[in-house]
């Protein structure tokens, strides 16, 4: 291992585990019961050895998809919201906007890394996608495309491997001034 690889293995070796994670699906036509990506994104999170607190469906309504987030930063255990559909440029997609306006600062690297991941597996389409994370307090927010495919790419490739980072990275008290 090169030296530069050490302070991120570091900090992957000292990760928060077993953090609880919400999952919203955002549709109009899904059910529980047929939602793939809801449920692929749940197994995924439990696989990876978090705890999954709630999986709901709400309507592509802004006031529904609100009232989503504001109980998922709410619920006292919950690290990280997933939120699947919604992300697109169909008049019905403002997942993405709902969820951002709760962001006290954007993570763009998650949308452009996921941007560049897409385009590598669907071409120029994925410049459709407004998937993008950001951070509210010490609890993450994500906006996910609803296809089974984005939520593996996005789970198995981003988001799982630096959960537990990045929130042990928000849980962290401010210091003194430098």
């Amino acid at each position: 291992m090169s030296d530069g690889d050490r302070p991120h293995r570091e900090h992957q070796r000292r990760a928060q585990p077993g953090l609880g994670v919400i999952v919203v699906t955002v549709s109009d036509t899904r059910t529980l019961a047929t939602d793939r990506s809801g449920a692929l994104a749940a197994e995924l999170v439990t696989a990876a050895g978090h705890r999954l607190l709630d999986r709901v469906l709400v309507p592509d309504e802004p006031a529904r998809i609100d009232d989503a987030v504001e109980a998922a930063l709410a619920a006292p255990d919950c690290s990280a919201a997933l939120f699947t559909g919604g992300t697109g440029v169909s008049p019905r997609d403002r997942t993405a906007d709902v969820v951002a306006r709760h962001f006290e600062r954007e993570l763009p690297g998650f949308g452009e890394l996921f941007r560049m991941l897409s385009w590598q597996e669907i071409g120029a389409a994925a410049m459709l996608s407004r998937a993008a994370a950001g951070v509210r307090g010490d609890r993450l927010l994500v906006a996910l495309p609803g296809s089974p495919a984005a939520v593996r790419l996005a789970l198995e490739k981003l988001l799982l491997p630096e959960l537990g980072h990045l929130v042990g990275e928000l849980r962290k008290r401010e210091g003194p001034a430098a």
